[in-house]
């Protein structure tokens, strides 16, 4: 160690100094006194005074170096201990400089942001924040430098290494020079509040739908706090009221003089019953004096949730529904009890009569009522139906999976919704099945109590065979029953990009023929077009009883017919085609006693990759098929690889077939 050091120690400066001086001091006596002539004992004194204080400079000199070892040894331990600090704490800590570079940081930062150390080392905090909160972080650097800002406190959200990103609250202070008070770095705690930030989200959201979905339904809040002083009461509350918003905020037994007098009692029991412990909730049906001075009825109800030690209440939390409707429409209905029996009688006959079937059950799942239409189509009568369970009579299926169709109540508090099905297959006792549409509807009371369900069904076959028959029309000929040209382009442009996929070149899996029939038109000038149909008819069957079962067979339009060989490679190709020559030449066609005869030339293309577009394809297997029907018909052209120019096709050498 130094004696620079030793001086430039701190706290230790002015001490050292003075030791140092008082050291000189003895020196300097020393070498006076040598010069001196002075008597023994005054040496002898000079040399004891000396060594006296030799002796003391060395002593703290001592002490001064053991202190300062020891001052340096626990600014190690110090340091030592921020590091772990720094490395083992689970919140995020970075040392940033002014310009916004990460000077360093530790594993919990790199592991929340998933980058490693060395990567978000390398990187400033503006490339790693959120762009919408870059300005938070921006404000903070300018308040640093012009030296009101020491310490932050603000929730921001970064981004990911994968561009996800998560809130973090960042908290840290200012590191400034100790003599100049410049700012040198940042030291800044990140911690990861991403899950807490979605939690409010969701809890925002879900009061944001509480607080609808009560406006919505038209229903009231209030709120009693002691501790607020009083009783306050949601917009739709006192509007119900004809109040304006807090006109009726404060005294809490207000209410109670708005309560018409003779519901007062009813009112005052049921919050005594509720206090005491005896009903889980507040609830009453009541009166009361609208602002205009008119009744209005109410139903309230709530529920203490906060008591003191003694049971005392502190708060409680309630709903107010105008019901003024239904009570009126419950005062109709006492008014017109003596009719209600008619009525249900009248129900009972509109049910029986009606054209769609018709079972209810009651909440047990047991069947209460059935009426003819649904008796005729289950199969089972009414009166062995009755107090059976629901699968006992009505078995209905998905037609597509096969699985059953439920009939499962509501959960509890759940809406209840009407269930409509239009592809069930229901399953009679004797294993017989009719195509059925169906809507199945929960009953609830008006105490939201399960009561059962109303299955509404209809006979759907025909429609249903009506709706197989149209979708077959769309995709086929409706004269050869072979698919028509559009069913056929959709097909084999899936063929094409499969073909794509897979990488399949000249030599493909699939080949595609263009077949054009020959001295056809003779046939409908000289029979007319009833006999050209019929040969027509008789050509689809011919071309398809000589191909396999996944080959596609088409009408194109005319006389004009498509194929795709699913399987074929190039030379089964070509025998598929001669097959197809020699079957429509061999079909001994006669028509009013006349025979006609007609023949077939094709063009064959291959579908693979490298061959183009559908209507490429198709137009180099018609230009085969022009160049089969140049080299004298019946014969079969195969078309060369490779897309068609637009201005001229060179004719492929037709292969030779007898007409």
């Amino acid at each position: 160690m130094t004696l620079r050091s030793i001086i430039g120690s701190g706290r230790y400066k002015h001490a050292a100094l003075a030791l140092l001086a008082a050291g000189l001091a003895v020196v300097a006596a020393s070498l006076v006194t040598s010069r001196l002539d002075l008597g023994v004992e005054a040496l002898r004194l000079c040399l004891q005074i000396s060594v006296a204080v030799t002796v003391c400079a060395l002593f703290l000199a001592y002490l001064f170096i053991g202190r300062i070892s020891e001052d340096r040894r626990q600014i190690t331990e110090s340091e030592q201990r921020f590091r772990r600090a720094m490395e083992d704490s689970a919140i995020g800590i970075a040392i940033v400089s002014l310009d916004g570079r990460i000077l360093q940081t530790n594993p919990a930062f790199a592991t929340m942001l998933g980058y490693s150390r060395e990567e978000i080392e390398a990187l400033t905090f503006f490339q790693i924040t959120h762009p919408d909160d870059l300005q938070i972080g921006r404000e903070t650097m300018a308040g640093l430098r012009a030296g009101t800002v020491d310490t932050f406190h603000f929730e921001k959200r970064y981004l990911k290494k994968d561009g996800t990103p998560v809130w973090a609250n960042l908290a840290g202070s200012v590191i400034r020079d100790g003599r100049s008070g410049r700012p040198l770095y940042l030291v800044s705690q990140i911690e990861d509040i991403d899950a807490r930030k979605q939690a409010e989200g969701r809890i925002a959201e879900a009061e944001t739908r509480w607080n609808f979905a009560l406006a919505g339904a038209g229903q009231g809040v209030w709120d009693f706090d002691i501790r607020k002083g009083g009783t306050t009461y949601s917009s739709t509350w006192v509007k119900m009221l004809g109040y304006g918003d807090g006109e009726l905020d404060g005294d809490p037994d207000r209410w109670l003089t708005m309560i018409h007098p003779d519901d007062r009692a009813t009112v005052a029991e049921a919050d005594r019953d509720h206090l005491d412990g005896q009903t889980e909730f507040f609830e009453a049906e009541f009166r009361m004096r609208h602002k205009d001075g008119r009744r209005i009825w109410i139903l309230d109800r709530g529920k203490a949730i906060e008591r003191d030690a003694n049971g005392q209440l502190i708060r409680a939390i309630g709903s107010l529904t105008d019901i003024t409707r239904r009570k009126q429409a419950e005062e109709r209905l006492i008014v017109s009890a003596a009719m209600l029996a008619d009525e249900k009688e009248r129900l009972k006959v509109t049910l029986q009569s009606i054209g769609d079937a018709v079972i209810c059950t009651d909440a047990a799942n047991r069947v209460t009522f059935m009426n003819p239409v649904a008796e005729k189509l289950t199969g089972v009568s009414s009166d062995d139906a009755l107090g059976k369970t629901l699968s006992h009579v009505y078995w209905a299926v998905d037609e597509e999976t096969g699985h059953r169709i439920g009939m499962t109540r509501p959960a509890t508090g759940e809406e209840a919704r009407s269930d409509q099905n239009s592809r069930a297959v229901l399953i009679r006792r004797d294993d017989t099945r009719c195509s059925i549409r169906q809507v199945v509807s929960p009953i609830i009371n008006e105490r939201n109590e399960f009561g059962g369900l109303v299955i509404v069904f209809q006979d759907f076959t025909d429609a249903r065979a009506l709706q197989r028959q149209l979708a077959h029309a769309a995709a086929h000929d409706a004269l050869t029953g072979l698919a028509n040209r559009s069913s056929f382009i959709r097909a084999m442009e899936g063929l094409v990009d499969q073909a794509r996929k897979d990488g399949s070149t000249a030599g493909g899996h699939h080949q595609f023929m263009f077949i054009d029939l020959d001295h056809f038109k003779l046939v409908n000038d000289t029979g007319g077009h009833a006999a050209g149909d019929a040969l027509l008819k008789r050509v689809a069957e011919a071309v398809r009883g000589v191909l396999g079962p996944e080959d596609i067979v088409a009408r194109l339009g005319g006389d004009e017919f498509a194929v795709i060989l699913k399987s074929g490679s190039a030379p089964g190709a070509r025998i598929a085609a001669r097959s197809i020559i020699d079957a429509i030449a061999g079909l001994n066609f006669t028509w009013d006693g006349r025979p006609h005869a007609i023949g077939a030339s094709i063009g064959l293309a291959a579908i693979c990759a490298n061959c183009g577009e559908v209507d490429e394809i198709i137009a180099r297997a018609d230009a085969a098929c022009y160049a089969a029907k140049a080299a004298g018909r019946g014969c079969l052209s195969v078309a060369p690889d490779g897309k068609i120019s637009d201005d001229r096709l060179e004719l492929p050498k037709p292969l030779a077939a007898a007409s």
